[in-house]
């Protein structure tokens, strides 16, 4: 399977990088090497928590997410040094939402574009990035989750890996991953209680 390989070929970079080895060509071998799982985690975060900014004006794609996530990278793992698969990924993931937070805030801060005609309604305020308040207690809930927890949700729910493809990821079974899932939700849904619609 090509994730096994894609796998053991970025363990072995990562035991490269933890070496004396020259840390510049480990770091660009790992990426190149992870580049298109990179690619796909980056379009899953975009599309599933960050459709707005794919939409205009922004129009972001999941290539452009990804170049500006693998520069943020280069620069964190001259200082950062994972040891493991797992320990990579979350750091990935962790300057995906970097990204797209600091894309999201800038997005909010622009002033709404506004065509100018007699008798126009003024625009409401904001530019509509699809971060709501809730949203955003939402991410904030996510991101506070216990690690293990939370590596659980993001790789099922948010970067759309089955369970066993987590558990690879991981380095458990997959019914370990259920249990974290499902230990992640009961959470969540005691943390955002007050967001539940109301029963008619």
């Amino acid at each position: 399977m090509d994730e096994e390989r894609t796998t053991a070929v970025v363990q072995r970079y990562l035991d490269e990088l933890a070496s004396d080895a020259p840390a510049e060509q480990a770091v660009r071998a790992l990426l190149d090497r992870a580049v298109s799982r990179l690619h796909q985690l980056c379009a899953a975060l975009l599309h599933r928590s960050y459709p707005r900014l794919t939409r205009p004006p922004l129009n972001l794609q999941a290539d452009e997410l990804l170049g500006a996530v693998v520069e943020r990278l280069l620069k964190a793992l001259r200082e950062a040094r994972p040891t493991t698969v797992r320990q990579f990924f979350a750091l990935a993931n962790q300057h995906m939402r970097w990204e797209l937070n600091e894309m999201a805030r800038r997005l909010d801060e622009q002033p709404a574009a506004v065509e100018l005609r007699d008798g126009l309604v003024p625009a409401p305020a904001g530019s509509d990035s699809g971060l709501t308040p809730e949203a955003r207690r939402m991410l904030a809930a996510v991101a506070d989750l216990p690690e293990e927890e939370r590596e659980a949700f993001d790789l099922v729910r948010i970067q759309g890996l089955t369970q066993a493809e987590a558990g690879q990821v991981l380095g458990v079974s997959a019914a370990t991953v259920n249990r974290r899932l499902n230990r992640g939700l009961q959470l969540l849904l005691e943390a955002l209680d007050d967001l539940r619609p109301e029963e008619g």
